[in-house]
């Protein structure tokens, strides 16, 4: 039976950011996701995850300026310190948390950039962080993100993933798959999951078009859902979608899943 994680950064989006925690668990999720914890200070984040009883799936390094337009920074050769600085910002939260692994967001492709350059120095990165995320029992992850949504992101396409993790060369570096995101970059969903399965740590649905609930589109998330119970994916699912008309009216999907 899987097993849902609540993306805070989508669902529960007429709360306060900790007031979703309870929203959550009350609800029927398992664990707790977001873009980030940081506006927050760490001790208030880890008594509302303990206040819900809920489990910290998964969270992202430090990516920029989001609010600003930016999208990661991994891949930016002139922010290194600043990702390596993130990199040990995320595991103060992670050791805090009890979270047991982190995702880094790449980063946009400056206009003009050599290309060879960026993939240079988020490999560098990458190695950096997945040998300090390893010394601390925490997984690190990567994310191929669809051009549509985000156009210009560095990585999105699971063999550049794929490309990544063998030029780093680590044993702690995964891929977090997005079910929505490899929909619309590439399709064949379930034969590139059973590919890539134990390279995979972490997945995310939402449905397509529209980056909506389970059921609202053309992702058949019954077969989906079954297939990684199937193959023993035994990982939270992570539950990164915009609801249609509220989180708690739209959470009839998941029902049959909470029996």
């Amino acid at each position: 039976m899987p097993k849902f994680s609540a993306n805070l950064s989508f669902l529960y989006q007429d709360l306060p950011f900790l007031d979703r925690f309870a929203a959550a668990a009350r609800d029927g999720f398992g664990a707790l996701e977001y873009l980030g914890p940081y506006a927050e200070p760490k001790e208030k984040v880890a008594d509302a995850l303990k206040a819900s009883g809920l489990k910290q799936a998964l969270f992202n390094v430090p990516s920029g300026d989001w609010a600003g337009g930016e999208r990661g920074i991994a891949c930016l050769p002139d922010r290194v310190e600043e990702f390596r600085a993130g990199i040990s910002l995320a595991l103060d939260y992670a050791k805090v948390l009890d979270c047991r692994q982190v995702n880094v967001i790449s980063g946009l492709v400056p206009e003009g950039a050599d290309l060879e350059m960026l993939e240079k120095v988020l490999v560098g990165n990458l190695k950096n962080a997945a040998a300090r995320c390893a010394d601390a029992g925490i997984k690190l992850l990567i994310e191929p993100i669809n051009l549509r949504d985000i156009p210009g992101f560095f990585l999105s396409s699971t063999a550049h993933a794929e490309r990544i993790l063998e030029k780093a060369g680590s044993d702690n570096l995964y891929i977090q798959y997005d079910f929505y995101h490899m929909q619309i970059m590439q399709g064949d969903l379930i034969p590139t999951f059973v590919r890539l399965k134990e390279k995979i740590a972490h997945v995310q649905i939402a449905d397509n078009p529209g980056r909506g609930e389970p059921g609202t589109g053309e992702i058949n998330y019954g077969f989906t859902l079954s297939e990684l119970d199937r193959l023993g994916y035994d990982g939270w699912v992570g539950c990164e979608y915009r609801p249609k008309a509220g989180t708690r009216e739209g959470l009839g999907w998941m029902k049959p899943y909470l029996t």
